[in-house]
């Protein structure tokens, strides 16, 4: 029975490429000049952390940050910004930026609800944090893969592991 599965799962290399120049522009930008303004990050973690001396500088770094991240085509919304800036020691201050990776449940129901109102020969089922869907044909499966790039356009789904 043929089947592929709904992913969503962030380009790290464009990522890491993104921060890297990111942390170039603010080590030799003036402004940033003998701050502790920097950004790295955390692969195993996921995370982006971002280190400046005042929320302002914060908000300067997310500016670079979220810029060099689109030149890369990396999907902001693949970034989920914590609410709490973390004090640490002395003036500095610290925002951590999670990377999503993986379909949430949310997300995940409200995508078989749209294969099912589709009403396409296609089953849709929840994998941890994949959504399969499988058809008794590769045309059906076409058919909803196009229907849910259009109603899912601002979220950056891949759709993989095609089988017949």
């Amino acid at each position: 029975m043929p089947s592929f599965d709904i992913s969503l799962e962030p380009d790290m290399v464009k990522i890491k490429n993104g921060v890297d120049t990111s942390a170039k522009e603010i080590g030799t930008r003036f402004d940033f000049k003998g701050t502790s303004a920097s950004v790295e990050l955390k692969e195993k973690e996921k995370e982006i952390h971002a280190i400046g001396d005042s929320d302002f500088q914060l908000e300067q770094i997310e500016a670079v940050v979220y810029g060099k991240l689109t030149k890369q085509s990396v999907v902001i919304s693949f970034l989920d910004k914590q609410e709490k800036v973390e004090k640490m020691g002395g003036d500095k201050v610290r925002q951590v930026y999670k990377i999503k990776n993986g379909i949430e449940a949310p997300l995940a129901k409200k995508i078989v609800a749209a294969v099912k109102e589709s009403k396409l020969k296609v089953q849709a089922s929840i994998q941890g944090d994949t959504v399969r869907c499988t058809g008794k044909n590769r045309d059906d499966l076409q058919v909803a893969i196009n229907a849910l790039k259009k109603d899912f356009a601002d979220t950056p789904l891949s759709y993989g592991n095609f089988r017949d």
